[in-house]
């Protein structure tokens, strides 16, 4: 008679300790904890300081395409679909290029400025169409960037199509990147502690079933106008930064670059996790300036490794990685 055998996971035995007190008197469950956050961390940043200085610009745009998936991966997990990261980006970059162009104020003044009106202006956009569910609110947050990159070519205003330039610079490169660096990291650990908490779980509720968080006597549209706000600041700060990284703001920071390829990142990387798009960010933009020597083959190219990456790992590198890290795996005997 034929013996049939399934795959059994079970967790280690080190993270089952290293979940209770233990791990406070313990140097080696200490260690466990700390080293798949630390090691990442320390990594980047030591890459991200030696590299040559064409390099040090990609990893800079890598950080904020980071930092716009994580905002996207925030946004579904409150049940909100969106396809217009580009909409908070541009009203990000706009705004801090003209309070710095029109006004002539510094930097420091701008970025934390345009975060803020950032955030609050595309949740003012929005708000209307709150309610609206799935699909329907993804096609409105798709279409707004192109209307506004539209509106700003017809009035002429913020620059025309020939955009605002000369705008105040970073000190240094080493500024930015420390900067970047900063914030990417904040905006991670932030929003997963944000989520992991009581409050936080509201908006976790919110996709799972909004009808019945809403049935318990929770307003969840207050919830999602708060949840857009979050996560449009942060792709707003996104904005903010690149137009005084490159010193210009225009129509293309509307594109639909800054809407895909954070959701490209997030599917690779993991949705649902915060930490599996930036794993994926990480990935797919050095990876895009690498294929570039390709010409028009470099799209053939970066498509194929999307499909491979997708179809190999449907879950996500991180969810992946994470298994491996935490579990074992064995062949048991079906009785």
């Amino acid at each position: 008679m034929k013996e049939n055998y399934r795959k059994e996971r079970i967790a280690r035995s080190i993270k089952a300790r290293s979940d209770d007190i233990y791990a406070l008197t313990s140097y080696r469950e200490m260690w466990y904890l700390l080293f798949p956050r630390f090691i990442p961390i320390v990594g980047i940043a030591i890459v991200s300081y030696f590299l040559p200085l064409y390099w040090k610009k990609v990893a800079i745009t890598t950080c904020i395409f980071a930092m716009l998936a994580v905002s996207w991966d925030f946004l579904s997990n409150c049940g909100l679909l969106s396809l217009g990261q580009a909409l908070f980006f541009g009203i990000g970059s706009y705004t801090a290029g003209g309070l710095n162009h029109y006004l002539h104020l510094p930097i420091y003044v701008t970025i934390p400025v345009a975060t803020v009106m950032g955030g609050f202006i595309s949740t003012m956009i929005l708000l209307p169409v709150v309610r609206l569910r799935g699909i329907y609110f993804a096609m409105v947050t798709l279409i707004l960037p192109l209307m506004l990159m539209r509106l700003v070519e017809a009035t002429k205003i913020l620059g025309g199509t020939e955009g605002i330039t000369g705008l105040s610079p970073f000190p240094n490169v080493w500024f930015e990147i420390t900067l970047i660096l900063a914030a990417m990291w904040a905006s991670l650990f932030g929003l997963r502690r944000f989520i992991a908490s009581d409050y936080g779980l509201i908006f976790v509720s919110m996709r799972d079933n909004d009808r019945a968080t809403m049935a318990s006597g929770i307003n969840i549209y207050a919830f999602k106008a708060q949840a857009l706000f979050i996560g449009s600041s942060i792709c707003a700060f996104c904005g903010a930064f690149m137009t005084h990284s490159y010193q210009f703001t225009g129509m293309p920071v509307f594109a639909m670059e800054f809407s895909i390829l954070p959701i490209a990142a997030a599917a690779i990387g993991g949705i649902g996790t915060l930490a599996g798009p930036l794993v994926g960010a990480m990935i797919l933009v050095p990876l895009s300036e690498v294929l570039r020597e390709f010409g028009t083959l470099r799209i053939v190219f970066y498509g194929l490794i999307l499909v491979i990456c997708v179809v190999a790992l449907p879950e996500g590198i991180f969810h992946y990685a994470s298994r491996k890290y935490n579990e074992m795996e064995r062949w048991v005997k079906i009785e």
